[in-house]
This record gives C-alpha cells, structure tokens and sequence, in this order.
C-alpha cells in the first residue's frame, strides 16, 4: 500500500488515507483503478524556539518602534485576537506581549482582550479559557464582540467605496491598538491575519454586510492566494487604518494535531508592512502546483476547530475548487458537531433548495447576514458537482446542500468513483483548505503577494 510522500506524485493501487475531521480524524480506504494525487498542507518547519522568536519579533518589529516603546506613554490597550474557529496559539502569544504592555506603564486594569467574533456566536465562558489561557482568562478583562449591538460601536465615515464603518466601541476607544491572528489561505481574502481581527472581526452587521456584498463575493479576484489585487483586501486595509491599527503579531502555523499546530513564523510591527511578510513566507511555502485540473477532489474543511459548522466547512469546498475540470466532482467531508451555522445561516440554507434560484435572488437584493458563504457555495456548485458527509449536520438540512449527502464516509467515496471513469484523476487534500493549490494555468505568478 503505497504512503504519502515517498516520491511519487501519482498513487494508482488501492490505498487509505488519514483525513483531517473533527477531533479524532477520518482513516478512508480508496478503490484502486484511479491516479490519486495527495495534496498535502505543505508547510514550514515549526520553530526551534517559538518563544525566543515571538520575543525577538515585538523587539525588532518590521516598520515600527518595538511594542514596548510604542506602548510608552499610554494608558490603554485593546488587543483582538480569533474566535474560537480559528486555531491561533493565543496562549502563547499573548504573555509575552502583555508583559511588554505592563512593563511600559499601562495597568492591567488598561488592557482589554476582544475576541473577534465577527458575525459568530459568542464565546462561552469555558471557551474563553481555551482562546487566551486560564491565567490570561483569571487576571485580564476579555470580552465577546457584538455585531449585532450597533450602539457598542463607534461610527468612523465610511470608505472610498461606500462602505459603512463601524468598530467595536472598546476597540476604538483604546490608546494603543493591537491585532494578534495567524495567516493562512481565506476563502475571499487571499489571506487571513492582520486587518481581518478588525474587519470583520470587531465590525458592526451594518459594516459586515456590505463587506460580504455580491460586490465583493463575485469578483474573480476575491479569492484565496491572492492579496495584490483583491478588492476585498483593500477595503479591510482602509477600515484598519481609519481603526488606528497600530501593531500586529500575526504567526504562520506548521503541521499538527487539531487545534494544537505549532509556530512556524513570526511577523510582527507595522500592519501592513508585518501582515505583507507574512503572506510572502506563507505563500511561498504553500503553493502546489498540478499540470492540469483533476477530475474529482476528495477534500475536508482541516477538522477541529474549522470544520464544527457546515459555514465554516463551506471553505474546503472553495479551495478545492480551484483545481477541478468544469463539471468534475468534489466530495467534502467535514465533522459539523455543531450543525449548520449561526440561525441566519440555518434559515438560508434549509429555505434554497436550489442554488441558481439563490444566487438570481441575491443578486440585487438586500444583504442579509450570513448570506455570502452559500454565495460562495453557488460559485462552486455552478461548475462543479459537490457532494458532502457530513454527519453532524441534522438530516433537516441534507435535501438542501446543493449535492448529495451520504450517511458514511465509506458511502460518499462509493458513489463518487463510481461516476468516474477508470483511470480519472483525483486529488486527495486531506487538510482541505490549509492547502494552497493552483493548476499550471494558474501558476505561481498568479498568486501575487
């Protein structure tokens, strides 16, 4: 039984193969006959010593004095930092830095931690815990954001473009504000990280919607791997600088266990010039290359935490979509302990049963919340068949996905090579939307930095 990485590109005898999926994993056995290529997430060694790196980092920031000289003189500091769907090493982060924010005068009594929630639930409190540390929890003020409560936001103008902006009230008021993310591959962004803790992450509903509007959504060049030409990455960069974005500690992340994946680089200083280093080093270690599209993806949303909503699992299907035929399959497997989604997000997608009447609808409609993952959804499912095992996901939902939906793993796998003729290509990306992969067509020159 052949195994990953021994050189060879393409795998054409029976094989099984360890799938990212929840907490535990996903071990699928896949029928010979066909030319598997594993994508795996190609990704840097982690750090020898992450902590010393870290503390280098806020020492000698990219465009910036140091975190602690900037912090001098200051009373205040709102630092953001991701939810609980997202795995950055905030527990090892944030120490350090809070260290350096005490040591330059501002009481800890100044420091406010918000969890950029964005359009997602809140944290609960066990949650808080596992995000910023018990310590960290137990001694700082860490609070949820609310996008939902327009009067804890502060109205800043709006963009060049339209956009509304308003920002988390506590964010805003602050003396000294602060990001702390991780950068990998977004679904319409190009990369996450950096102006993202603050649009949408700290963004009213009324900033958000637009943000998620077809204006942005349908525009070729929101996608991921791209930030040099993303109308969407401008925007969050003008929302960010009418913020006060003074500092960022955005981190790239190496292989690992769910939830647990370790430092692999350090970017720190001046947002845009910190964020812009990081996307180099991150796209430059994960870009693959196929010659030509593949007739089928079997693909995941990376398990734990990324895959607890189908929402969230929506981004293993858009990454893979860059590499399939016009018509080729995708089959998505995503553990979904959650259910769907938010309740807006729920109501949509059990009330569209189809995609193309969905997408009509949206067109020229009202934005309303949530609405943009199933947009996303649609690009996909115009071009290509998707289909989906989802168990945790409440059959209610199943005869709306826009593909077929399989009881079991084994199952899904069945029917998908069943509708393939022997011989066809497929790729196999057992961490789904942590691999960042392109045809020749679209070659690395296109994935612009």
């Amino acid at each position: 039984m052949p195994k990953p990485g021994a050189g060879r590109l393409w795998y054409v005898a029976r094989m099984r193969l360890d799938f990212a999926f929840g907490k535990t994993g996903l071990q699928v056995d896949l029928p010979d006959g066909f030319r598997y290529r594993i994508l795996e997430a190609r990704s840097a060694r982690s750090l020898p010593d992450p902590d010393a790196a870290l503390e280098a980092a806020m020492d000698a920031p990219a465009g910036c004095p140091p975190l602690e000289e900037l912090a001098r003189g200051k009373r205040t500091a709102a630092i953001s930092v991701c939810d609980i769907t997202r795995p950055a090493p905030n527990r090892q982060v944030l120490p350090p830095l809070l260290a350096r924010l005490e040591r330059a005068g501002i009481p800890r009594d100044g420091i406010t931690i918000l969890i950029a929630t964005g359009l997602h639930r809140p944290a609960t409190a066990l949650e808080v815990m596992e995000i910023v540390g018990e310590g960290t929890a137990r001694d700082y003020r860490v609070v949820n954001h609310d996008a939902r409560d327009l009067a804890s936001h502060r109205h800043l103008g709006s963009t060049a473009s339209g956009t509304p902006v308003y920002i988390d009230e506590r964010f805003i008021a602050a003396d000294l504000h602060i990001t702390l993310g991780f950068i990998e591959p977004h679904l319409m962004l190009g990369y996450s990280g950096g102006r993202k803790l603050i649009a949408p992450g700290l963004a009213a509903q009324e900033t958000i919607r637009v943000l998620h509007s077809p204006k942005f959504m349908r525009d070729p060049r929101s996608v991921e791997g791209s930030i040099e030409d993303n109308p969407l990455h401008r925007e969050l960069l003008e929302i960010a600088r009418m913020a006060r974005h003074d500092f960022l500690l955005d981190v790239a992340l190496g292989k690992g266990a769910p939830g647990k994946r370790p430092i692999a680089g350090v970017f720190a200083g001046a947002p845009v010039e910190a964020h812009r280093k990081g996307v180099e080093f991150v796209s430059r270690v994960m870009l693959e290359i196929l010659e030509e599209p593949v007739d089928a993806v079997i693909t995941t949303s990376a398990g734990y935490p990324l895959d607890l909503t189908f929402y969230q699992a929506i981004k293993g299907v858009t990454a893979a979509a860059h590499i399939v035929k016009a018509g080729g399959k995708i089959l998505l497997s995503a553990a979904c302990e959650e259910g769907a989604g938010a309740p807006e997000f729920s109501r949509m997608l059990s009330e569209n049963p189809s995609d193309s009447e969905f997408m009509r609808r949206i067109a020229a409609a009202p934005v309303e919340i949530d609405q943009w993952q199933l947009e996303k959804l649609g690009l996909v499912t115009a071009h290509a068949e998707v289909m989906f095992y989802a168990p945790g996901l409440p059959r209610e939902y199943h005869a709306s996905l826009w593909g077929r939906s399989f009881q079991t793993a084994a199952a899904a796998i069945e029917a998908l090579t069943a509708s393939l003729p022997r011989d066809a290509a497929i790729a196999l990306i057992p961490e789904g939307p942590y691999v960042l992969a392109r045809t020749r067509a679209h070659d690395a020159q296109e994935v612009t930095v």
